[in-house]
C-alpha cells in the first residue's frame, strides 16, 4: 500500500472513530472539519476538492437545516404529539394496531420531514406516550425499536425523505418527479417489509390490549389553535413548492428555506413558539460535518477506492438489471454500515458516474444506491447519523440499548427489508422504463 492510500484510509477511520466515540462530547462537525484539515494538510486532498465538495453537499445540508426547523416549530405547537395520541386513540386499546398506526405516523413524517425529523421528534414523543401506559420496559422496546427503524427504512419515496436523497439527486441531476416515480414502490415495499418483520421479531412483546383512558385527549397537545391551523397550511404550502419546483427547477433548499423562514417570521410574534430556541437547536453541525466528511472520502477517491467500485459496479452490470441492482444494493448497505451511509452514498455516486453504464442498468445502480444507504445503515448503530442521533436521544431519556442488542436487531430486520426494497426496484425498473 503507498503512503498516499494509507493516509486516505487512516485519515477516513480516524475521523469516524471520533465521530462515533465523541470523546468529552466532541461535535461531529469539529470531528470531520479537523480530518478534513488534516487531510490537507498531508496533501491527501487539495483546495479544489473542498470547493467541489461544497458545491455537491451545501443544497442537501442547508435542505436538511431548513426541514428541521420547520419540524422543531411543529414540535413546539403540538402536532406530532397531536397525531401520535390520534393514532394511540384510533387503535381503541388494540396494542397490535396501535404498533402498526405508530408504524404509519413514523412513515409519514419521515416523508416530509425527513429521517433525523422523525428519529430526534417523533421517537421523544412515542415513547412519552407508551410510558404513560404504565408498561414494562419490554414492552415499550417494540415502539422504540420501530420508531427509528421506520425512520430510515421509509425515506426513500421523495428527494427530501433523507440526505442522502438530495445529494444523489443534485449530483445525477434528478427532478423530484422523476426520483419520486422509480421510489414509490420501493418505499412501498420497504413499509410494508417493516412493519411486518418488525410485527414478527416482537411477537411476543407487543402489548396485546391497552387502557386508552391513560392518554391524555389530542387537543390538549395542542398549545395554540391559529398555529395548529397555520401549520396545516405551511405543510400544503410546502408540497405545492415541491410539485411547482419540479418546473422551476430552483435547488430544494431554496424552497424549504423560504417556507423555514416565513414560519419563523409568524410564529416569532407568538409566545408559544420559543424561535431563538428553534434556530439553536437546528442542527447547523451537520453542514460542517458533511463537508468536512466529505472532503475526508474525496481523499478516498483520490486514492483509488471509486475505481476499484466503478470495476465492481461495471462487472455486476455485465450480469443484468437483476443482479445489478441487487449487488450495487447491498455493496451500498455493508459499505454504509462499516463507514457510515454519507460517505458511501458519495463514493458510490462518484463510482457510478464513472462507469461504463447507461439506460435502465445505470438507472438501477443509482437508485440501488440509495436504498443500500437509506435502509442498510440500519444493520450497525453506527450506519447512519439518524441512528447515532436517535440513541443518543434515547440515552438522555434512560433507555440504553447496548451495540450487541442492537446487532442482533438491526442484522435480523434489515436484510430482508433491503432484499425487499431492492425487489421492487427491480419490478419498477422491468415494469415501467
Amino acid at each position: 500500500m503507498s503512503l498516499p492510500v494509507f493516509l486516505a484510509f487512516f485519515i477516513f477511520l480516524l475521523t469516524l472513530v471520533l465521530i462515533i466515540w465523541r470523546p468529552k462530547g466532541l461535535s461531529i462537525g469539529f470531528s470531520a472539519c479537523g480530518g478534513a484539515l488534516l487531510a490537507l494538510i498531508v496533501g491527501v486532498v487539495d483546495v479544489q476538492d473542498v470547493i467541489e465538495v461544497t458545491k455537491i453537499v451545501w443544497n442537501a445540508t442547508l435542505a436538511l437545516i431548513a426541514i428541521m426547523i420547520i419540524s422543531l416549530i411543529l414540535d413546539e405547537i403540538g402536532l406530532f404529539e397531536w397525531a401520535a395520541l390520534h393514532m394511540a386513540r384510533l387503535a381503541r386499546g388494540n396494542g397490535m394496531k396501535m404498533f402498526i398506526y405508530i408504524n404509519i405516523l413514523g412513515a409519514i413524517v419521515t416523508f416530509f420531514f425527513a429521517n433525523d425529523g422523525t428519529a430526534l421528534i417523533l421517537t421523544p414523543i412515542v415513547l412519552a406516550m407508551v410510558r404513560n401506559l404504565n408498561l414494562e420496559e419490554k414492552m415499550i422496546l417494540p415502539f422504540i425499536i420501530a420508531s427509528g427503524f421506520i425512520a430510515d427504512t421509509t425515506s426513500m419515496p421523495l428527494v427530501i425523505s433523507n440526505l442522502t436523497n438530495i445529494i444523489t439527486a443534485d449530483f445525477f441531476n434528478i427532478g423530484f418527479f422523476e426520483y419520486a416515480s422509480k421510489m414509490f414502490v420501493p418505499n412501498l415495499f420497504s413499509f410494508m417489509t417493516t412493519v411486518i418483520v418488525l410485527m414478527i421479531y416482537f411477537r411476543k412483546t407487543i402489548l396485546k390490549t391497552y387502557d386508552v383512558t391513560q392518554l391524555k385527549e389530542p387537543k390538549h397537545a395542542i398549545k395554540d389553535m391559529k398555529l395548529f391551523r397555520l401549520s396545516w397550511l405551511i405543510i400544503t404550502i410546502l408540497i405545492i413548492g415541491f410539485f411547482l419546483n419540479e418546473f422551476i427547477r430552483l435547488p430544494v433548499s431554496f424552497i424549504i428555506g423560504s417556507v423555514a423562514l416565513f414560519f419563523l417570521a409568524v410564529t416569532s410574534r407568538n409566545e408559544t413558539v420559543d424561535t431563538s430556541s428553534v434556530i439553536k437547536s437546528a442542527p447547523w453541525k451537520i453542514v460542517f460535518f458533511s463537508i468536512g466528511l466529505y472532503v475526508v472520502v474525496f481523499g478516498l477517491r483520490n486514492a483509488g477506492l471509486t475505481a476499484l467500485l466503478t470495476r465492481l459496479f461495471e462487472a455486476s452490470a455485465e450480469q443484468g438489471l437483476f443482479i445489478a441492482t441487487f449487488a450495487i444494493g447491498f455493496v451500498a448497505a455493508i459499505l454504509s454500515s462499516v463507514m457510515n451511509n454519507l460517505p458511501t452514498v458519495m463514493i458510490d455516486a462518484i463510482a457510478i458516474s464513472d462507469s461504463a453504464t447507461s439506460g435502465v442498468i445505470r438507472e438501477a445502480l443509482i437508485y440501488a444506491n440509495v436504498i443500500g444507504t437509506d435502509v442498510g445503515p440500519k444493520m450497525t448503530p453506527i450506519g447512519s447519523l439518524s441512528t447515532l442521533l436517535w440513541l443518543h436521544v434515547l440515552a438522555q431519556r434512560g433507555i440504553k440499548i447496548s451495540w450487541g442488542n442492537y446487532f442482533k436487531i438491526g442484522l435480523s430486520i434489515t436484510i430482508p427489508i433491503l432484499c425487499f426494497s431492492l425487489f421492487g426496484l427491480w419490478i419498477t425498473l422491468m415494469l415501467f422504463y
